[in-house]
This record gives C-alpha cells, structure tokens and sequence, in this order.
C-alpha cells in the first residue's frame, strides 16, 4: 500500500507539472464543457510515460477528458472536499515521501517548477475523483455467491497454484520499430540474453531479460499472456504490440499447476468478479456523462 501511494504521489507530481519548452507547442486540443486541455497538458504525460505515436496521444488525451468529466460532475452534483482531508492527504505524502520534512516536498516541487497551490489542486483533485468513483461505481459493486460459482466453473485456469513459469523479454520503445530487424538478425548469431542485454528496454535486461518463476497474469497484460500461453518451451514468440511498444518473448521454463479448491482460490475469485464488474460500470458511467457533456476534439 505504501508503495502504491508512493506512485501516486509520483503521478501527482509529474502530471501537473509544465515544461518550460511546451510553450511553442501549446494550444487547445480539447473542450470538455467549459474546460480547456492544452496540448501541453497531454505532451508533458506522454514525454514522461516514454509516449510518441499518435496513438499514444489519443489514448492520454481520452484519459485526461475522463478525468475532467468526473471532475464536472462532481462541480455539477456540488461535491466539496474538506481543506483538512486535503491537508492530511498531504502531510501523509510528505510523511511517507519525504520522511515528513515539508522542506523536501517543497524542493521537490521547485524543481519540477511546480508550485505549491497547484500540487495541492491536483491532490484535491484526485481526491475528488477518488470519492466520485466510490460513490457512482465502487460502493455498488458486489459478487454474489452464485456469480463466484459460476465464475469459478467458467475459469478454472484462473484460479490454479504451481503454475510458474519463467520467460526472457526483449522490448522495444516506441518509434524504436526500425530495431526489430537488427534484434533478429543478432537472435541468428547471439544467445537471447545478450540480445536482451544490448538492444532491451525492459526492467530485467540487465538480467538478460529474464522473468524467473512469475504467474504471467500478476505481471503483464492479456496480449502478453496470451502470447506466452501459445509458446512451447525454449520458443520465440512474433512481435506483440502493445501502446506503440514491442514486445518479444521467450518462454525458457514452465511449472506444472493444479487446481485450488473454491474455498482456497474465494478471494482470487472475488477480486477477479469486482474488478469486471468495476470496470463495466464505471465505462456505462463514463459513456453516460459522455453524452450529457459537450466535448470537442480539434484535430
């Protein structure tokens, strides 16, 4: 839990922040009610989450007018946020980021060039988004116990133990396509670890890529899996893409499962119910406030 909070601390700082060589780009590149998004806005969380195709853009363009969709509804249904909940949701950042010295956040926000009442807006911000979510969406959901049978019947292979397996990766950024010719070539001559070594943008190719004893599901997305659940031992996978960035996988090893029982896979089960769930009703919201909204796109 700290360490996710530490995240989206991180997002808090990074997302609100304004390069200073944005401005030659800036302009409004969507309407969401009487809300402006700059181009600014979206470049700056594409340069830091490594984004460059024009995909990328749209897909954090959509998730900015999301946000200020949530934010207008809360405006529209006049949810307030506390000044001391927004207080103590920065005294906890301070206290978990910075070991509580106020100094610090400040240092950390004036390097950023971000100032202090904007930091704080996004983190009311995001608490507000936060409550809207729980009180729209999360309160509401549930899974039954008839839903978890059927769940459980419908996808034995989801609820297993055992099942680790260990795979090799090699990862392209985005725009980095021009490399998937020389990364197979050099497959031709060199072991997959020093290809991984050389060319990987992965978090593991200093460890020649290498993904030891994971349940590929904890770790990647569905493409990803899916891809690993077609490879024989020792087998390369195709280029999978994925948000402009490649993927190329080896599975090296893989641990025979078993079935748990209903009772041991019970949480598993329940999650697995409440994230569907979430995400289905949360999209119907979105789509909702989508059409009682006016948003322009300018290309």
């Amino acid at each position: 839990m700290k360490a996710q909070k530490l995240l989206l601390l991180s997002a808090a700082l990074i997302c609100a922040t304004r390069g200073l060589g944005e401005q030659e780009i800036d302009g409004i590149v969507a309407r969401v009610g009487e809300a402006a998004i700059l181009r600014s806005e979206v470049a700056s969380e594409m340069r830091r989450a490594g984004l460059k195709s024009e995909e990328d853009f749209r897909a954090v363009l959509n998730r900015i007018i999301e946000r200020k969709l949530i934010l207008k509804s809360a405006s529209d249904a006049k949810m307030t946020m506390q000044e001391w909940v927004v207080d103590n949701r920065i005294r906890e950042i301070t206290e978990e980021a910075f070991g509580g010295d106020r100094n610090k956040l400040m240092a950390a926000l004036a390097s950023e060039k971000l100032p202090y009442m904007e930091f704080r807006q996004k983190i009311k911000d995001d608490l507000i988004v936060a409550a809207m979510k729980w009180n729209v969406v999360d309160k509401y959901v549930t899974a039954s116990p008839a839903e978890m049978r059927a769940e459980y019947k419908a996808h034995p292979e989801r609820y297993t133990e055992g099942n680790t397996i260990s795979v090799s990766v090699i990862l392209l950024k985005p725009g980095e396509d021009d490399k998937r010719a020389i990364v197979e070539e050099a497959l031709k001559t060199q072991s997959f670890a020093d290809v991984a070594r050389e060319y990987s943008a992965d978090t593991h190719a200093k460890e020649g890529g290498l993904w030891k004893d994971i349940r590929p599901e904890e770790i990647f997305r569905e493409e990803i899996c899916a891809a690993i659940a077609k490879l024989e031992k020792d087998a390369i996978s195709d280029w999978v893409d994925i948000d402009g960035w490649s993927f190329l996988i080896r599975k090296d090893s893989e641990i025979n499962t078993k079935a748990k029982s209903f009772k041991a896979a019970y949480e598993d089960i329940e999650a697995n119910i409440r994230t569907a769930k979430t995400k289905e009703l949360y999209s119907r919201w979105l789509d909702l406030l989508k059409r009682e909204t006016y948003i322009k796109i300018y290309e």
